[in-house]
């Protein structure tokens, strides 16, 4: 019962924490907002004059293409998951996309699981 009561306290004083933190961060409204920066995968693909960084012009080429591939994402799980054509997923179409998500992971976890033993039965 201590010990319920040991990690009960320490539960809440993590949550009271972050709860401090998030509301630390949301009053910090004055500064500007972060900026994703390339991977190297796009630095790659995206500096055309390979000086190591994105110019304005690189900058907005490789953010345009972000926003191309989440627009068809949304037009691709709204053809997929949007049963009643209203243009938005509800709270049960967003459930199936979730579920189809999950099971998605699920079956990748256990391909990676099924190579890394098939790679250990080798040995």
């Amino acid at each position: 019962m201590k010990a319920l009561r040991s990690i009960l306290r320490i539960a809440l004083g993590l949550l009271a924490l972050l709860f401090a933190v998030n509301l630390a961060t949301a009053a910090d409204e004055g500064a500007a907002p972060k900026e994703k920066k390339p991977s190297k995968e796009a630095l790659a693909k995206y500096d055309a004059n390979k000086d190591g960084v994105l110019d304005e012009a690189e900058t907005k080429a490789w953010k345009a293409d972000i926003a191309a591939k989440a627009k068809a994402t949304k037009e691709a799980n709204l053809s997929k998951y949007d049963l009643n054509k209203d243009g938005k997923l509800d709270e049960a179409e967003k459930a199936a996309m979730k579920a189809d998500e999950e099971a998605a992971k699920e079956a990748k976890k256990a391909e990676k699981e099924a190579k890394k033993a098939a790679k250990e039965e080798k040995k």
